[in-house]
This record gives structure tokens, sequence and C-alpha cells, in this order.
């Protein structure tokens, strides 16, 4: 991929994996996913996030990453899905606790919809989720929704403030695994 747009995936989990604590698991989340034909080439900070919807499972901690890569979006999703299924991801009830989550977010720009045979883009529900804009707005600041082409300030400032985000204090590298703090 040449193009200048960004291919965004979510990353985020709150339970230890076969690499440790969460946010291990996301820094080995980014190199299975460079393993299967993609290059990392930014991540945001690193955040912790109250379950959404409310619940008593941990925390989670997420962040946003950009991508290079030459794979399609269904080629890209289903390196995501191997890269978790890799890394213990169990799917069962929606929301449910997890080991890792990765979610195309955005591929460029592009728009589909339910039947095209691209995965669903942009991630219908990345507006409304703390635990994604604030990451994102770190990582690409002048970002714009794809289909709303509202700022990602503007979805900031529009997030609901119900949803408990704190910024984590930030890992070396690109990775992130260095830091095995409380709350990892």
């Amino acid at each position: 991929m040449t193009s200048n747009a960004p291919i965004l995936i979510g990353i985020g989990g709150n339970l230890p994996g076969p690499h440790g604590p969460p946010r291990a698991t996301l820094g080995a989340a980014l190199q299975a996913l460079e393993a299967r034909g993609t290059r990392v080439i930014g991540r945001s900070s690193w955040y912790e996030s109250a379950p959404v919807p409310a619940s008593d499972q941990p925390w989670f901690v997420n962040g946003v990453v950009r991508l290079q890569t030459a794979l399609e979006p269904p080629a890209l999703l289903a390196a995501m899905l191997a890269a978790e299924r890799d890394l213990g991801r169990l799917r069962g009830a929606a929301n449910a606790a997890r080991t890792v989550d990765l979610d195309l977010l955005d591929y460029a720009g592009r728009v589909s919809a339910p039947g095209d045979p691209d995965p669903l883009l942009p991630h219908p529900r990345l507006a409304e989720r703390a635990f994604v804009v604030l990451p994102l707005l770190d990582l690409v600041p002048d970002w714009r929704h794809p289909v709303t082409h509202a700022g990602i300030a503007d979805l900031a400032a529009a997030l609901p403030a119900d949803q408990l985000v704190r910024k984590m204090p930030d890992a070396g590298g690109l990775w992130g695994t260095e830091w095995q703090g409380e709350g990892a």
C-alpha cells in the first residue's frame, strides 16, 4: 500500500495471554501482525479503559496502530483473526473479557457496507468508543471519519462522559512490551 491515507487497527485486551499481562500480549500481537504481511509504522500511547458496557471484568489496555500492507481488507482481517487465535483469543459472548482484540478501524478511507466483499469499513462503532477515539487522536490528529468527515478532535469532544479511560505511562519502543507495572 503506497497511499498516504492510513490503515488503522484498534488493539486491546484485558486478560493475560501466552506472553504475560495484557500489555505484553498486545506487543506480541503487533509482532504477529508483522509476521503476517504488515508493517507497523506507528502506535498510539497505551490507554487503560473500563469495560464498555460497564461490567465487573478487568480494565482493558487499548491502543491504535498504523500499518502499511499490500493485503486487501479481507486478507488483512483474516491475518488479524489468525493473530488473535495464536494469542489465545476465544470468541464467546459479545463484550466478554479477552486476551487480545484486533479491530480494523479504517483502511485508507475506504467505505463499505454489509454484503460488500470488504469487511464493514470504517468500523461502525469507532466514533462512540473513548478507548478508540483517544488513541486515534494521539496517533493521527488530523484523521477524519471517512463517512461523516468529522475530525478526530470533534469526535473526542463528543464522547460520552461515562466512559472511563486514562493514558498509561508509555512503554519504550514500538511494541510496548518493556513495561510490566501494575495494571499491565
